[in-house]
């Protein structure tokens, strides 16, 4: 009786794994960890967010005009900051202000990125890597919320200090990627430590509804988000922009990238 019971249980066991190896692998889900080519990613799904801040949002700027955006598909945003460990993998020199290999590479141009992503991508033979729109970063930034920052209003600024290396805890120095709480989707530095480049030239929003935003055709000026260590509480808000021309690094800023989904 008992051979048989072993027997059956047995055939159950196998009948169960030949049905899950022949299900499909199901669709990301937001906040999941994927590494790719030895960098961390997490998964930013599709949707729809309000771009920008209120008019009675405390530290708010002319420019951070609320608007509906559309992402009509999800993307893979690397968890941390590009580190120098990462940068020097694929180029040949290291830029950076401060050299340790868990900080987040800095002081390097928009077009250096480029060139990165040029050779980052040629590993690959095909062009899924790239820096985030500015839709996709603030997007990613915000993680489902829709406060000043991510973790919420903080009037008082009182909880920052858990989420963000900025100018009264940073000790005026840029920090190892990591130490901080990420966001709701596993993302960590959004806010503080280095600001990050997007790939948009910077312009006025639109004050319409818009679908996957890719920014101005031309400009003088790249758009930088996110702030620094450098800086205050309300230059570390969702909606904050900043700007960087193409040409020549600048010691605080820094990237992080985006993956397409395959």
């Amino acid at each position: 009786m008992n051979h048989i019971r072993i027997v059956l249980t047995c055939l159950a066991v196998s009948i169960c794994v030949l049905a899950l190896s022949g299900c499909p692998p199901r669709s990301p889900r937001a906040g999941d960890t994927r590494t790719f080519d030895g960098i961390q990613f997490q998964w930013c799904p599709a949707g729809t967010f309000q771009m920008g801040s209120p008019e009675n949002e405390v530290g708010r700027d002319d420019d951070e005009t609320q608007h509906t955006v559309t992402l009509s598909e999800g993307f893979w945003l690397s968890t941390f900051e590009v580190t120098q460990d990462q940068w020097r993998e694929f180029m040949d020199s290291n830029p950076s202000s401060i050299e340790s290999d868990d900080l987040p590479v800095d002081n390097m141009s928009w077009e250096e990125v480029q060139d990165f992503l040029i050779i980052l991508n040629a590993a690959k033979a095909s062009e899924v890597y790239r820096l985030p729109t500015e839709a996709q970063w603030e997007y990613a930034y915000r993680a489902g919320t829709d406060t000043r920052f991510y973790w919420g209003e903080d009037a008082n600024e009182t909880k920052i200090d858990d989420h963000a290396w900025y100018e009264a805890n940073s000790s005026s120095e840029i920090q190892p990627v990591g130490q901080k709480a990420a966001n709701a989707w596993g993302l960590h530095d959004m806010s503080g430590n280095v600001s990050e480049y997007c790939q948009d030239f910077y312009g006025e929003y639109p004050e319409e509804g818009i679908t996957n935003p890719e920014g101005p055709d031309s400009g003088e000026f790249r758009v930088v988000r996110g702030g620094g260590f450098f800086n205050d509480p309300e230059a570390c808000r969702a909606a904050i922009r900043d700007r960087s021309q193409e040409q020549g690094g600048d010691s605080g800023r820094g990237f992080r990238i985006v993956r397409i989904a395959e």
